[in-house]
């Protein structure tokens, strides 16, 4: 599932090359991909629209339209954002063509064949940007005006983790309270957003921390160690381009190599880099969630304080004796 590095790393790559371009026309050749809009008025909406700018927010990719207008992808599961040049010589099933797989077996058949092709748009000066979805959970939302986009991401959307936005104390208040593994709560994208299955694997490590331990159980320490285990994540993969383990391709149709430096991810059985111990695998919420047993501090659930009872009228205090 691409995550924040790979949604960025294709945003970094899609902005040089699209902005200031006019969309010709545009083609939705799945009707899922913007359900419940029909595929008609996104494509009437798109056509003749210039594209002013490519953001990111979490694992959404933003792009920014005139007469304040946004088209929001999300690539979900196996979704590809692919850009191709209008002297490009290949056709779109080339530019992900099948090559030995990455990071052992898939976890689903894959295929790149032009009928993955979901959605396309034809740009000013020749070329096409190409959406493909093996799994057709993909999505694209075309909407209107600041706030249009605002209420949309609100309540999908949380802090964004390499803005000044997160920091020890921030990610202390959101895990107040919270029972909830630690794994479960930095996949829970109103939280900290963009962190997914892998890079929430290689945040707990590098920050000693178990994914079983319940968020609530962290103290200052714990949750400064995080949020440095976060950012160093999340920064590794942007510099490896992201992690192609099984579909995910950039922007010009190339795998990341963040695979080759994971330090705990798919690594059940191999010994962990920090501490020499084996490196297990569990299920946390329904996740494949890869951690060393041996270098991982399992927190424990820290106890409620009690409320002291009112003290009854003329009781004696239980340290002096003395009535009040």
């Amino acid at each position: 599932m691409p995550e924040l590095p790979e949604v960025e790393t294709i945003r970094r790559q899609l902005a040089p090359e699209v902005t200031g371009l006019r969309i010709e026309s545009a083609e939705v050749l799945d009707e899922r991909l913007t359900r419940p809009v029909a595929p008609r008025r996104v494509e009437r909406g798109l056509g003749g629209r210039r594209i002013e700018g490519v953001d990111r927010r979490g694992k959404y990719l933003l792009l920014r339209l005139d007469g304040d207008a946004t088209l929001v992808l999300h690539l979900r599961m196996t979704g590809n954002v692919l850009l191709r040049p209008a002297d490009a010589e290949n056709e779109v099933a080339d530019l992900m063509e099948t090559d030995p797989r990455l990071g052992g077996p898939r976890l689903y058949e894959s295929s790149t064949a032009l009928r993955h092709l979901r959605f396309r748009m034809e740009l000013e000066n020749g070329g096409e940007l190409l959406f493909t979805d093996v799994r057709r959970f993909g999505t694209a939302v075309l909407l209107q005006g600041r706030r249009g986009l605002d209420e949309y991401l609100a309540p999908r959307v949380g802090v964004e983790p390499l803005s000044e936005e997160l920091t020890p104390e921030s990610l202390c208040r959101m895990a107040a309270g919270r029972t909830v593994p630690l794994k479960s709560f930095l996949l829970t994208q109103t939280g900290v957003a963009g962190i997914g299955n892998i890079y929430a694997d290689e945040a707990l490590h590098r920050a000693h921390l178990h994914p079983l331990s319940p968020a609530g159980s962290m103290r200052p320490e714990h949750c400064e160690a995080l949020v440095e285990g976060i950012v160093d994540a999340l920064e590794a993969g942007l510099a490896a381009g992201g992690s192609s383990i099984d579909d995910y391709r950039d922007a010009r149709g190339e795998r990341g190599s963040m695979q080759d430096e994971f330090l705990v991810h798919t690594r059940e059985g191999l010994p962990c880099p920090r501490c020499g111990g084996e490196i297990r695998r569990i299920v946390v919420g329904g996740r494949s969630t890869y951690f060393c047993p041996g270098c991982q501090t399992r927190l424990r659930r820290r106890p409620r304080r009690r409320k002291a009872a009112p003290r009854r009228p003329g009781a004696k205090d239980a340290s002096t004796g003395a009535a009040p």
